[in-house]
């Protein structure tokens, strides 16, 4: 456990150097790791395609008491956000030790992260950045320069998020979620053909929508001109769950079936 103004990393090692790390952000309300399973899933799934080594003496169980621990310090345990960051380890481009290192962070929350937003986002594009769409395009990595910039862009456009394109000049996903769009009782959001993030809330969320059979849910093809035809839209992620979009560009959205959406689905989830 270190203070959290003390450094904790080398200046050799790799995921500072060339992002060549992976991370969670997870949400922790009243000492539980929401949606535990769906995080570390993913998280082993990414390690397994990046070759880690070492992988299978990454424990769950011990790295969730060192999360929760965490909180507990750092009190917020009953409302918490934590970030677990594994990096491959120290070394230069062709060269590293392959000692796997993690790193956790812990903070807290404020309440209002259980409940849907009233005042909607004001939604953008990013016209500048591409995703690729490869077997690396899914993953949760420290090679974040698109998102980060989208961010940037947003923030100056006095903006809440923006959308990203991919490769195919398609819309891929937002600088920090996935995004889902409401026609009727049709929903679609972005394959991970994409480009996607494989967004844990967004799978979790496509699990139960699937099992209800309420909707016809659709993974696919989502294009600019789709944003402006639907007739809401939201956006998914781990910590604040679905966030209700009013705007995009000139296009304004309804509330209805995404309020009925976090009512079953999300909040739920805190009860």
């Amino acid at each position: 456990m270190l203070p959290a103004d003390r450094p904790a990393l080398m200046y050799s090692n790799r995921g500072f150097r060339y992002g060549d790390a992976l991370f969670e952000t997870m949400k922790v309300w009243n000492g539980k790791i929401i949606l535990s399973k769906y995080h570390f899933e993913r998280l082993y799934s990414g390690l397994r395609l990046l070759k880690y080594k070492g992988v299978s003496l990454i424990s769950r169980k011990i790295i969730s008491e060192l999360i929760l621990d965490l909180c507990r310090r750092n009190q917020c345990f009953e409302r918490g956000r934590a970030r677990l960051t594994i990096f491959r380890g120290n070394g230069s481009l062709n060269e590293t030790e392959e000692n796997l290192q993690y790193l956790v962070e812990a903070y807290s929350l404020p309440a209002s992260m259980t409940t849907l937003n009233e005042k909607g986002f004001f939604l953008g594009l990013y016209p500048v950045a591409r995703k690729s769409c490869d077997i690396f395009s899914n993953l949760k990595s420290a090679n974040y320069l698109p998102y980060i910039m989208a961010a940037q862009f947003a923030k100056a456009n006095k903006q809440d998020d923006c959308l990203i394109y991919n490769e195919k000049n398609r819309i891929a996903d937002a600088t920090i979620a996935n995004v889902f769009l409401i026609k009727e009782k049709m929903i679609i959001t972005p394959s991970l053909a994409e480009g996607c993030v494989n967004g844990v809330m967004r799978r979790y969320l496509l699990d139960q929508l699937k099992a209800t059979n309420e909707f016809e849910i659709r993974e696919g093809v989502v294009t600019s001109n789709d944003m402006k035809d639907f007739d809401e839209v939201f956006l998914t992620n781990a910590i604040y769950g679905i966030r209700w979009v009013r705007q995009f560009e000139n296009k304004l959205f309804q509330r209805d079936q995404t309020a009925l959406i976090y009512k079953k689905f999300i909040a739920s989830l805190y009860s």
